[in-house]
């Protein structure tokens, strides 16, 4: 069993949505708020690095070492908890160094990150001379995939599923947004130990559901080998959506914009223009079209990534008619 350090506000509350359950005349809908998990502007990540930091400390490593995007919600979360153990922070993040730091990207400066740019081809390469640079340094790194999603990281949302089936909603349906499939990885994991009856379904915000699906998989069972778990994982019987990523990752739509604004608007609920806002989409799109029954319970569980909506483009986009 892996060791765990205390970073998050938990346990994230559950809250009902009773406006937009009655303006959408479908199903129950709560919320769970991960967006509240309080670590550097809070988000899913956090639960994940409270076992990938326990970790990285069990081995004496000094320096936490990550990848994403420039907006990327993991990797602010990542600078947040090397700045409250007291250990450094490199940053490869994909794409241009903007004029102006903004959203995430601010907030990494802010808590100390050093932040090196990448052209997104190019990311996996620069991370790996980050960390071999870093090694001669005697910084001692510590490497975080891509979204802390390995079967350490995943430990974190397995515990969630234990918080949650304490919090007593048992709900019909789970709904939120996958990518990097360690979010989707633990749930599974706890929702068996638990003996959960919902169906956990994963809104990609980016892959294929046949990518992401094995991906998931993958995780989990090494998550369950790590537990010594005799159970296993399928990639059939994963449930992910990938009808609403065409578009691109990280580009806002009309549905994205309807999605954020009526979750502000009817519940004030801040919600991510890359994540959530997509996740929400869907589960408004799935409602209207009759996916769920009127009498189930569908819990959406709010990753956070909210300081997203404080960054260019999406600030401006959002309040555009």
């Amino acid at each position: 069993m892996t060791e765990r350090i205390q970073l998050a506000h938990l346990p994230t509350p559950i809250e009902a949505l009773p406006l937009l359950s009655k303006m959408l005349g479908g199903p129950q809908l709560f919320i769970k708020r991960d967006d509240l998990t309080g670590l550097g502007f809070g988000g899913n990540k956090t639960r994940k690095l409270e076992y990938l930091a326990a970790d990285a400390l069990a081995r004496g490593c000094q320096t936490l070492i990550s990848t994403g995007a420039v907006q990327s919600n993991h990797c602010r979360q990542v600078a947040a908890a090397a700045a409250r153990l007291g250990l450094g922070c490199i940053l490869v993040l994909a794409g241009e160094k903007p004029g102006q730091p903004q959203g995430n990207l601010y907030l990494d400066l802010l808590s100390g990150a050093e932040v090196i740019f990448a052209p997104k081809d190019q990311r996996d390469r620069a991370l790996a001379e980050v960390t071999k640079h870093a090694e001669a340094q005697n910084r001692k790194p510590y490497l975080i995939p891509y979204g802390g999603s390995n079967a350490i990281g995943a430990m974190g949302y397995r515990q969630a599923m234990h918080e949650l089936h304490e919090q007593d909603l048992n709900p019909d349906w789970i709904v939120f947004a996958t990518s990097s499939g360690g979010t989707q990885a633990g749930m599974l994991l706890g929702a068996r130990e638990t003996s959960s009856c919902a169906k956990i379904l994963g809104i990609s915000v980016d892959k294929p559901a046949q990518e992401l699906s094995e991906t998931i998989a993958g995780i989990a069972n090494a998550g369950a080998e790590l537990l010594q778990l005799e159970t296993r994982f399928h990639p059939e019987e994963i449930l992910v959506n990938d009808a609403y990523c065409s578009a691109g990752y990280g580009v806002l739509t009309a549905a994205e914009k309807e999605a954020i604004l009526l979750f502000a608007r009817q519940e004030a609920i801040l919600l991510d223009p890359v994540y959530t806002g997509r996740a929400a989409a869907g589960l408004l799109d799935l409602i209207r079209h009759g996916f769920f029954k009127a009498d189930e319970k569908v819990l959406f569980w709010h990753t956070g990534g909210t300081p997203a909506l404080f960054a260019e483009p999406y600030a401006r986009e959002l309040l555009l008619t």
